[in-house]
């Protein structure tokens, strides 16, 4: 068979290259087989990341015992835990491209025949499902999986963002410094992406919904043994795609989408996953009207189905448990596109024909189509005067009572003095707190609003206040939340031009989201407004918000 890398190893004219391979220490029957890459992002200061290293192993080992030859190459990963709060945030949305870039120079460059994709985090995951649209070559994603819960705390299990809320409690008196203390030694216990179904976790389990990672491939935690089994699982299944030439754009279909879409719906997933699905639908030239017309479409005829932290008390090992996405996906596969080809070599309905779940079926986790949770949407696309092109909100996450709030605007700049006026008292009950030049442009990096929602629950006001943005939210947020308006503030949208007492309603069941003001006023506040000068004005900062399209578009760098 010829292979794609033969057309730089090929004899004689690829003595040259193949002397370079070899001086890297590969052997004749090495460059005679398919060269397989291995794109890593293990490093030591990503929790998520920590042990890709020996997941690493066993994908070679796969990768070997199927007749392939390894060639692993590392890629950045940034945490969005530890870049939290800062001016580090507003590196992790473009780091998002910068590793669907570098995957693609370091393909095209060394022209290899198939790829594995090792990550678990944020922006890494849907960084390598751009890349992997892109290139066209078979690939398939294989995550870190979660980290275990920890002690237990306000009700439920712990995770590394109880920390948030719990300094609103010790803000507010309502807990002390030693019980806080204790908190960050044991809110955290093992390596993995974090215990709730924030984006880290929706991505990884969108990726397998999509077709591009094995079947439950998504939630095995991250100390399990069976992740290290899957490793060289995937790397048995990578040689296989590669003999029969299944590239990437052949799962990564429209259809493969909308699967993944469904189970989004279905499962309550983070918010950020409609940003992460329009920009790996963008490598394949799927217009991102096409997608927030489909997240609204089909959100009216996907009930919930799913209910894990930050919707409930149970976490993402509790998740597995219960059966992931493949018992998800046999819950509603009438919703879905069964036929899709997959990174098996199997189509969707073969997969769960196949399926064998090794644990009980827990009810209080997952349920099915015809007793849903809710038959109200996971996630909304909402519209108005402040959305013209659209917001994105997550009623799975928001309590049932809170699906309507109208209140008077308290306006914030920037995260950094939201929090400030949250942790100072400055916001009361009935507020509509508005934080805005946050978002793809203005921020830039459309950062995470994930403290300050965190700080209103911990000031026991999250039921009692609404956040809204162009910025984003963390999957584990709750509370009345409505982030990536469009068109950004930055962009002179009407966020812009919102004032102090201005009175908004958010309004999920209608979809809409509205500034109470005329359209007259609103003209003439806008044609008084004056673009800001950009925060960064170099580095790669300085590129991405002259570069970066809306968050309706994907948020994605358009030259």
């Amino acid at each position: 068979m010829k292979y794609r890398s033969g057309d730089i190893l090929g004899k004689p004219e690829g003595r040259f290259n193949r002397s370079v391979f070899k001086s890297a220490g590969f052997s004749e029957e090495d460059l005679a087989r398919p060269l397989i890459g291995i794109a890593n992002s293990w490093n030591e200061l990503v929790p998520g990341h920590a042990n890709l290293r020996i997941v690493a192993e066993h994908v070679r080992k796969g990768i070997h015992r199927a007749g392939g030859a390894v060639a692993e190459f590392g890629v950045i990963g940034a945490c969005d835990g530890t870049a939290q709060g800062h001016a580090g945030m507003h590196y992790i949305l473009p780091s998002r491209d910068l590793i669907a870039n570098d995957i693609e120079v370091m393909v095209e460059a060394h022209r290899l025949d198939g790829i594995v994709l090792l990550g678990s985090c944020d922006k890494i995951v849907p960084g390598m499902l751009m890349a992997a649209a892109r290139l066209k070559i078979p690939a398939i994603f294989l995550p870190g999986g979660p980290m275990l819960g920890g002690i237990e705390f306000d009700g439920r299990k712990s995770d590394l963002t109880t920390m948030s809320e719990a300094l609103g409690m010790l803000k507010s008196q309502k807990i002390g410094e030693t019980a806080y203390a204790q908190l960050e030694e044991l809110c955290g216990p093992t390596c993995g992406s974090c215990a709730f179904y924030g984006t880290a976790n929706t991505m990884c389990c969108m990726a397998e919904a999509m077709g591009m990672s094995l079947p439950g491939a998504a939630l095995v935690p991250a100390v399990y043994a069976d992740r290290l089994r899957l490793g060289e699982q995937t790397g048995q299944a990578i040689v296989a795609l590669v003999n029969r030439r299944i590239s990437a754009d052949q799962i990564i279909t429209y259809q493969a989408l909308e699967n993944a879409i469904r189970v989004l719906m279905a499962t309550g997933g983070s918010t950020n996953a409609v940003l992460h699905l329009s920009a790996v639908a963008a490598e394949l030239n799927i217009p991102a009207e096409k997608m927030m017309a489909a997240y609204d479409r089909l959100s009216q005829s996907t009930p919930q189905i799913v209910k894990v932290n930050p919707a409930s008390k149970y976490d993402m090992e509790d998740f597995f448990r219960a059966g992931g996405i493949p018992r998800v996906m046999q819950a509603i596969r009438s919703l879905l596109d069964t036929g899709c080809i997959t990174v098996t070599g199997k189509t969707v309905i073969q997969n769960l024909q196949d399926y064998t779940f090794r644990y009980p079926q827990d009810g209080n986790v997952i349920t099915t189509l015809d007793k849903p949770f809710s038959k109200q949407k996971g996630l909304a696309i909402l519209r108005g005067n402040l959305a013209p092109d659209t917001a994105v909100t997550k009623p799975a996450a928001i309590d049932a009572r809170m699906h309507t709030f109208s209140g008077a605007a308290r306006v914030l700049d920037c995260e950094e003095a939201a929090e400030e006026a949250i942790l100072s008292g400055c916001i009361t009950a009935g507020d509509v707190v508005v934080i805005r030049y946050e978002g793809p442009k203005g921020g830039p990096g459309m950062r995470e609003m994930y403290k300050a929602m965190k700080y209103l629950y911990g000031m026991g006001l999250a039921k009692k206040t609404a956040l809204i943005t162009d910025g984003r939210f963390s999957g584990t947020n709750n509370g009345c939340f409505v982030g990536h308006i469009s068109p950004e503030a930055a962009e002179g949208g009407p966020l812009a031009i919102v004032q102090d007492g201005d009175a908004i309603t958010v309004d999920i069941p209608a979809g809409q989201l509205q500034l109470h003001l005329s359209e007259q006023e609103i003209k003439a506040r806008l044609a008084r407004w004056r673009r800001p000068e950009p925060k960064f004005k170099s580095g790669y900062l300085g590129v991405y918000s002259k570069l970066a399209s809306s968050a309706a578009k994907g948020a994605i760098v358009k030259i």
